[in-house]
């Protein structure tokens, strides 16, 4: 059963392929996210956004679930650090220089940097609303969200974290189907173009909370 991620494992390719497929489920389970945090608009008082949140604290899947993200999640985080020290030494090559030459962007040259920043995101965004950093809990997550955006320092980290996010995603798409053997040089420009509306999508999404609360919902 475990014996082709195995394989997968000791080849550049076969963890490249794997880095992909993680970080395209990962996106998958970003986009859910994202659905499920929109219900904050609701304009309900946080009412439909805490029933959400009930709903999932209560399914009996939910342990299991999280497990699977956290191995997700580790899974592409080492992955995603052998592949950069991987491609660090490609560099060294001269010939490799030359071939990769004015194909570079902001996202790919960032991308170690970028998942990083989002690692530390992530740490952050557990301890706020997971694990509660040692806080008193309120009654309502949806006051406690809210709570939390509408300061200054809070609204800047999640902007700040959406926006590290939004640099990863714009060539991670692009990276990953490339990886998988689903696109060819005549793809790049409109794989290229897709990435930058998803990460567009997702960076600004997220970050719609923030800069809601703290510049137009205040108190």
């Amino acid at each position: 059963m475990f014996k082709i991620p195995l394989r997968l494992l000791n080849t550049s390719i076969g963890r490249k392929v794997l880095m992909s497929v993680t970080g395209l489920l990962l996106v998958g389970f970003l986009f859910a996210h994202l659905l499920g945090n929109l219900t904050l608009f609701a304009g309900d008082g946080g009412a439909t956004f805490d029933a959400y949140s009930a709903a999932l604290v209560s399914n009996p899947v939910l342990p299991l679930a999280e497990l699977g993200l956290l191995l997700l999640f580790g899974a592409h985080i080492a992955l995603g650090l052998r592949v950069s020290l991987q491609n660090r030494e490609a560099r060294r090559e001269p010939y490799v220089a030359r071939a990769t030459m004015g194909q570079s962007t902001a996202g790919s040259r960032t991308m170690l940097i970028s998942g990083l920043l989002v690692l530390v995101f992530l740490v952050i965004h557990l301890l706020d609303f997971r694990l509660h950093g040692g806080e008193e809990l309120h009654e309502s997550l949806a006051a406690e969200v809210i709570e939390r955006l509408q300061g200054g320092p809070g609204a800047l980290i999640y902007c700040l974290g959406m926006l590290a996010l939004g640099l990863h995603l714009s060539h991670a798409v692009r990276s990953a189907f490339q990886s998988l053997g689903l696109a060819d040089q005549r793809c790049y420009p409109c794989l290229s173009r897709l990435g930058r509306a998803l990460a567009a999508l997702m960076a600004l999404g997220f970050a719609s909370f923030p800069i809601y609360y703290f510049f137009i919902h205040k108190g």
